[in-house]
């Protein structure tokens, strides 16, 4: 994909197929960059997985995004810096479908029932072990109704 103002990607990966014990996406698989592909299947079966168990006694049968590619600046400000959602190096996560059925969103959990909150900050930090940058609400408004996970070259995780 080539965009505008160097945005785009030489290639990307979606998952076609589920692999067993992996949570499914809701809406299309999002097109993401390997080292983001990579880090997010470690993720669902270290952490979020084992997470949900903990937590609700059941696993995460699909994650909502809100997607992985966009040719936008770093919180859509003019003049800043080209995001890693640029180059489909980052993957927003919106909230997580158990397999009873029961929603868990970072926009209504983050700061809702007490077992909501303390799966999402788990899920939350456990992805600080696998990706570069890990945004929550914590971080800023912008990301008050997502966990922003990326993958920027970065000799320190930048975790918030």
């Amino acid at each position: 994909v080539t965009g505008p103002t160097g945005c785009g990607y030489p290639w990307a990966v979606q998952r076609a197929m589920v692999p067993a014990g992996h949570p499914r996406w809701l809406g299309e698989p999002p097109a993401t960059s390997c080292a983001v592909a990579a880090a997010l299947t470690q993720w669902e079966r270290d952490v979020l997985q084992p997470a949900a168990l903990r937590h609700f006694g059941e696993k995460v049968g699909a994650i909502r995004h809100f997607g992985s590619y966009g040719c936008r600046s770093i919180n859509n400000r003019p003049g800043a810096r080209l995001s890693e959602h640029a180059r489909a190096n980052a993957i927003d996560i919106a909230g997580f479908q158990l397999a009873s059925g029961k929603s868990v969103t970072v926009k209504d959990g983050w700061f809702g029932a007490s077992r909501d909150q303390a799966f999402l900050r788990e899920v939350r930090q456990g992805a600080c072990r696998s990706f570069g940058t890990v945004l929550s609400p914590d971080y800023d408004a912008p990301h008050a109704d997502h966990l922003h996970f990326d993958q920027m070259a970065r000799s320190q995780p930048f975790c918030r």
